[in-house]
């Protein structure tokens, strides 16, 4: 009994401890917090508010009465979303657009960033920078119209280079088999620039001893990068691919919803096309819409927790948390 008695006055010692720590650092950071309050009430507003809303999946959702008056049907919703051939299809071309990504677009930002730390000379370094970053303040309805100026079979520069190599220009970009790369690599090229300014950051943290070091030791320009280099920035790049693998199911929606068309709904579809579509579109379900980004937001948070995890195996204890 008297141990008891003495871990629970540890116990409440502790807590009397943290609360006094917490309301000091309130006292003495407040400004920090006051700047950072704008950010927890958009959080709060846009993104945790809303989620009320999830209940219209296991609802037969009417506008006339409303999500708390209409009726339950329990998971009928997500019955038929499975058992739709159009849901399957996109998920299918999720994962293949995702996959795509993640091969070529997540370690290109590495390489072009380490590419960029080994040029010599920093003002053509920043030169090649800013316009590698500047696409991804293109939206994407400016883009996609590059693209389509781009590829057009009449005008464009491919259509140029295809007649003078003797070929006949195509519409491209209303062709099945040249759909999936046309997006993967407008997406490459948007936001590559962008997507390597952590990594630059990452690697001018590395300590310049390290590297003196290993050319002392007669590392060449390649034995640096691979001894010194990557395993500087191995924390972020592990962080970087759990924020990856969490978004798997995350296709830009604008680049497609700018670059699709009927004649390649079958190989471009995603998942939050899909969503537009049945929700917004001619069908206006949206309680089947609510239901399948619900799903999709699921699989993206075990993807998360999971990839955490073998992080922390993996990476010596490095991770989100």
């Amino acid at each position: 009994m008297a141990q008891d008695r003495e871990d629970e006055g540890w116990i409440m010692q502790r807590r009397r401890g943290n609360q006094e720590k917490l309301s000091y650092r309130l006292k003495q950071y407040w400004p920090a917090y006051l700047l950072l309050l704008p950010v927890v009430l958009w959080y709060v507003i846009f993104c945790y508010a809303p989620m009320g809303g999830l209940v219209i999946a296991f609802k037969k959702y009417s506008v006339i009465k409303g999500i708390w008056n209409s009726p339950w049907v329990g998971l009928k919703n997500f019955e038929r979303l499975f058992g739709s051939a159009a849901f399957m299809r996109s998920i299918q071309n999720t994962l293949v657009f995702s996959g795509l990504n993640f091969v070529f677009g997540f370690p290109l930002p590495i390489i072009f960033a380490i590419l960029l730390n080994e040029m010599p000379g920093i003002r053509y370094k920043k030169i090649v920078q800013t316009v590698s970053y500047l696409p991804h303040f293109i939206s994407w309805s400016v883009a996609g119209g590059l693209v389509y100026m781009l590829l057009s079979p009449s005008t464009g520069a491919i259509a140029a280079v295809v007649r003078v190599l003797g070929g006949t220009p195509q519409n491209y970009i209303g062709i099945s088999r040249y759909f999936r790369p046309i997006v993967v690599v407008s997406d490459i090229w948007k936001s590559l620039g962008w997507s390597a300014i952590i990594y630059i950051a990452a690697i001018s943290s590395v300590d310049e001893q390290l590297y003196e070091a290993a050319l002392i030791d007669g590392a060449g320009r390649f034995a640096r990068i691979w001894h010194v280099t990557l395993p500087g920035i191995r924390g972020i790049i592990s962080i970087q691919l759990i924020l990856t693998v969490g978004k798997i199911l995350n296709v830009s929606f604008g680049q497609i919803f700018v670059l699709i068309s009927d004649l390649t709904l079958d190989v471009g579809e995603t998942i939050d096309y899909y969503v537009y579509r049945v929700g917004l579109g001619s069908t206006n379900n949206m309680s089947l819409a609510t239901a399948s980004g619900m799903f999709k937001s699921i699989i993206g948070l075990m993807l998360i927790v999971l990839t955490n995890y073998a992080s922390r195996k993996l990476t010596d204890g490095e991770g989100i948390w």
